[in-house]
């Protein structure tokens, strides 16, 4: 059986990706039947597969990797290739071909032997390997009816992906907007080969979490934390991409939610009394974890951290204890608000009824994020917004929810309720009547400059329950005493 595997990594079987052509071409056969497009004739999955990239005008590349879409249904590592299913409208028989760039000779100097097209039949178990400039050929022999190629609005980004230009396009019929709706859906869900990739990954990126926080302390930069993450995730895990870039934040620092940026890129010393929020996720075979760890830089957390510490966690608990198959997310998103609601209210930061607060868009001031997001091959992964689903909510505090639908056994989310406490956003607060009235405003302005805490863990929805990868120290008592043991 062929596989991708890094060393002692995880070995991907290449039946990951067969199962998941199997999984699509059923999809589209029983959307094109219900919508009668034709009984009879060949149909045709044409994919472009990414491509290098060169750091702007020089003839340096990026760190390739390869285009989600396509690697969910081929798996293939290198750039620069087309891939097709070629389905049997009427028998439902399909037919796996790649297409890779033919290189010249000379080639080989400067990039070791190259391989044939019949080293790539076997290397990842497609029916036929032919050339990119044979594509037009192949399609003339296949005489396809209708051919599906691939274009879509990102709904976390908003950037669409352009269908493939080809040699001969004009000559056939061709739809772009059909397919990128059904492979989305087929990616929510995730098979059994999937789920173990995902275990893999966060396991790797929880090793790596552990190995930073007893490594943190005052005085040691950000960016060593994130340098420790990344040497972990490659040199043991076999992962060469991290899923995003590194989030290093102390102090308050980590109240920024994308910090490590190019403006900021995690590069504070860290301080005495800082909470550090460390948000990093290695990447295997184009699958990604995504898991946030917070800790007090000096090993024990203050009265105050502690307390902040504890409502977050309580709300993530709360949704972790909650969430299943046939679940709301939104209700989930609001669960967590609630929970964290009556925790600060507990404290004394807040004051009033907390289903009025929670309906007042109150526990939007301290977390303006949503609860979570699908991941997968993407670390925001696709099928949020799709067409036959809830769409984006329009309240303030809930429009930043990344997918509303309901949950169903096979989707893998995260789950990350934070707690922050940002100057600007505060200041909005009590000048606004309507949320300022909740507010005990001595109380909640000793938090200025305090920074922010987020718990976030990768979790398969089961129908039952839900399954953590993350396997983190999360409870106040388990973090001290990991740090202790450094």
């Amino acid at each position: 059986m062929a596989t991708y595997q890094m060393g002692s990594g995880h070995a991907v079987p290449m039946t990951l990706f067969r199962d998941n052509r199997d999984r699509a071409v059923k999809a589209i056969l029983e959307k094109l039947l219900s919508g009668l497009k034709f009984s009879t004739g060949n149909l045709v999955v044409l994919l472009e597969g990414g491509k290098d990239k060169s750091l702007y005008n020089t003839d340096v590349d990026y760190v390739f990797r390869q285009e989600s879409y396509f690697q969910y249904l081929f798996g293939v590592k290198e750039p620069g290739c087309y891939g097709i299913i070629a389905i049997d409208v009427k028998t439902g028989e399909k037919k796996t071909v790649l297409f890779v760039p033919r290189f010249p000779e000379d080639y080989g100097t400067w990039m070791g032997e190259l391989l044939s097209p019949a080293d790539f039949r076997a290397m990842y178990e497609v029916d036929e390997v032919f050339y990119v400039d044979e594509l037009n050929v192949y399609l003339e022999r296949v005489e396809p009816k209708l051919i599906l190629t691939l274009s879509g609005t990102n709904s976390d980004s908003g950037l669409t992906l352009q269908p493939p230009e080809f040699d001969g396009k004009e000559k056939y019929v061709t739809d772009c907007d059909l397919l990128y709706p059904i492979l989305s859906e087929c990616r929510v869900i995730k098979s059994p080969a999937e789920i173990e990739v995902l275990r893999y990954v966060a396991k790797v990126s929880s090793d790596a979490h552990i190995k930073v926080m007893k490594f943190m302390r005052p005085g040691r930069m950000e960016f060593e934390g994130e340098s420790l993450f990344l040497h972990h995730s490659y040199s043991v895990g076999g992962c060469r991409h991290a899923s995003y870039t590194c989030i290093c934040g102390s102090g308050m620092n980590s109240s920024i939610l994308h910090y490590g940026h190019a403006g900021a890129p995690n590069n504070r010393p860290v301080q005495d009394g800082d909470l550090c929020l460390f948000d990093m996720g290695a990447n295997y075979c184009g699958y990604a974890a995504d898991i946030t760890c917070t800790f007090p830089a000096n090993g024990k957390f203050t009265a105050d951290q502690k307390f902040i510490y504890n409502a977050v966690l309580d709300a993530r608990n709360a949704v972790m204890s909650t969430a299943r198959d046939g679940v709301s997310w939104v209700d989930m998103h609001k669960l967590a608000g609630r929970v964290l609601l009556q925790r600060l209210a507990e404290g004394g930061v807040l004051k009033g009824d907390v289903e009025e607060m929670l309906e007042a868009g109150v526990s939007g001031i301290f977390q303006p994020h949503g609860l979570g997001h699908l991941i997968g091959l993407d670390v925001h992964d696709v099928g949020g917004y799709l067409p036959t689903e809830p769409k984006r909510p329009s309240e303030p505090w809930l429009s930043k929810l990344r997918f509303a639908r309901i949950l169903r056994a096979g989707m893998y989310v995260t789950i990350e309720p934070g707690c922050y406490f940002i100057d600007w956003v505060m200041d909005r607060a009590l000048a606004d009547p309507n949320i300022a009235k909740y507010i005990n405003v001595e109380k909640f302005n000793s938090f200025r400059g305090f920074g922010g805490v987020r718990i976030e863990d990768d979790v398969l929805i089961t129908q039952t329950g839900t399954e953590n990868f993350a396997l983190v120290p999360r409870t106040v008592d388990e973090i001290e005493a990991t740090m202790s043991s450094a």
